[in-house]
């Protein structure tokens, strides 16, 4: 089924393809499925089949002991590169009715509650694969939560939550404010950035 989705997705236009390996309130593919290294090659070498030479990135879960392994797997795989992370797994009640609020009893916890998670995530993700593409993802709701990612080494940000509560205008203010912050600090681009400040690695 994921080849067969990721195959019409390509066909469509897509420039790439990012295989959603944990959502967590999925059942047969949720946090069980997306924290198997064994699974997750099989699923990343069929999407690779079936997508050609367009790029394909990993969406890994939080909910392991090692984002590590499941991230050097996709790899080892094909997967071009990873987006870290999916969301944490949650569940909240209603006092009055006394019931799960999400009819799935549990769902995915993401928005700034996720963000320290995230940022650890794509930090152990960095020192495992120094040369892997990474997505950071999970409460990037300003710049100073963008910072956090690509310090923690992540070579992009994906902004989701922050977009129903700002609107797609997010996106046009954390580039201006990320202009506006390597000015202010005398950095002459975003790449000497980068190379100067991601020394703990």
């Amino acid at each position: 089924e994921y080849g067969s989705v990721a195959a019409a997705v390509a066909k469509s236009g897509a420039d790439g393809v990012e295989i959603n390996l944990s959502c967590p309130h999925v059942e047969g593919t949720g946090t069980e499925f997306g924290s198997d290294p064994e699974l997750i090659r099989r699923v990343v070498e069929e999407v690779k089949s079936a997508v050609g030479d367009k790029p394909v990135f990993a969406k890994l879960t939080p909910n392991t002991h090692s984002i590590e392994e499941l991230g050097l797997a996709a790899v080892e795989a094909g997967a071009d590169g990873l987006t870290a992370v999916n969301t944490l797994r949650g569940m909240v009640f209603d006092p009055v009715l006394e019931e799960p609020v999400l009819s799935n009893v549990y769902g995915g916890v993401s928005g700034r509650a996720l963000h320290p998670v995230a940022v650890y995530c794509v930090y152990a993700l960095r020192k495992a694969l120094p040369h892997t593409p990474i997505f950071g993802v999970g409460g990037v709701y300003e710049v100073s939560d963008a910072l956090d990612f690509f310090l923690a080494g992540a070579d992009a940000v994906q902004v989701g939550t922050s977009i129903s509560q700002r609107g797609y205008g997010v996106f046009k203010e954390l580039k201006k404010d990320l202009v506006d912050y390597l000015e202010r600090k005398g950095y002459a681009s975003f790449e000497e950035f980068v190379r100067k400040k991601r020394r703990w690695f």
